[in-house]
C-alpha cells in the first residue's frame, strides 16, 4: 500500500486528523513521540486535567453535554 492510499485512509477513520511524525514546524520542540494533528471542530478549550480518583478529570462547559469531542495531550 502507498503513502498515499494510507494517508487517506487514515483521513477517513480520523475525522481527518495528520499523523505523520516530525511534521511540526522548525521552531516548536519535537521529539521522535511528537506527531502533528489536524481537526476541524467548531470550539476550542485549553484545560489542566485534574485528579479524580483513579483518573484524570477535565470539566466542560454544559452545552457541550451530548456532543462528540477529540482530547489531545499536548505535554
Amino acid at each position: 500500500m502507498d503513502k498515499e492510499t494510507k494517508d487517506n485512509m487514515a483521513r477517513k477513520s480520523a475525522g481527518k486528523i495528520d499523523v505523520r511524525a516530525g511534521s511540526a514546524p522548525a521552531d516548536a520542540a519535537v521529539n521522535k513521540n511528537t506527531v502533528k494533528f489536524e481537526v476541524f471542530g467548531q470550539e476550542m478549550i485549553e484545560k489542566t486535567v485534574k485528579l479524580s480518583g483513579n483518573s484524570g478529570r477535565v470539566y466542560l462547559p454544559p452545552t457541550w453535554v451530548g456532543h462528540h469531542v477529540k482530547i489531545i495531550r499536548i505535554d
